[in-house]
């Protein structure tokens, strides 16, 4: 298996992960994000299938979009002349893996490699934090990935903003 990035010139093949919003994002609209410079797309290949993708943007946890304790916990984490009202971060705007290949730990080992690459690669810029909105179904996934509520609670009754501090890897 490779991941590749998702270039203009790149040759689509078929992908179903059993959920028409993140098929219709990779099939339909992540070359348009990547060419307006929106978010990234990788795609996990094996022998000309895609077995699973994931998209890249720019983001911040944000003391507004925090709980109060959630956010005194976030802080806890930077010395005192460093806190501020938000901290850099990359989210996922999108990860999916193909119904075929469900199942075989594919989506946590393709998330511990992204966190590795992220933390490899220098020539990004300046973050501390992963996050995601997850889908409600895909929380337990992000929780037994380290991925932590920004809110416990929230008002969103589709998904849940998560974040994984990257120095825990």
């Amino acid at each position: 298996m490779v991941i590749v990035y998702l270039s203009d010139a790149y040759e689509m093949k078929p992908f179903d992960c059993g959920d028409d919003d993140l098929n219709g994002f990779l099939l339909n609209d992540a070359k348009q994000y990547a060419a307006k410079k929106l978010a990234y797309t990788y795609i996990l290949e094996d022998d000309n299938h895609i077995v699973a993708y994931y998209s890249l943007l720019n983001d911040k946890v944000s003391k507004r979009d925090a709980s109060n304790a959630m956010w005194r916990k976030v802080k806890k984490l930077f010395p005192h002349q460093k806190h501020f009202n938000s901290y850099p971060a990359i989210k996922i705007g999108r990860f999916a893996v193909s119904k075929a290949y469900k199942g075989q730990g594919i989506g946590s080992k393709l998330m511990n490699q992204t966190k590795r690459s992220l933390m490899a690669n220098e020539s990004y810029s300046a973050f501390r934090f992963l996050t995601v909105d997850a889908y409600l179904s895909a929380v337990p996934f992000y929780e037994a990935n380290g991925f932590q509520r920004l809110i416990a609670n929230e008002e969103n009754e589709h998904t849940r903003l998560m974040y994984f501090d990257m120095t825990c890897l």
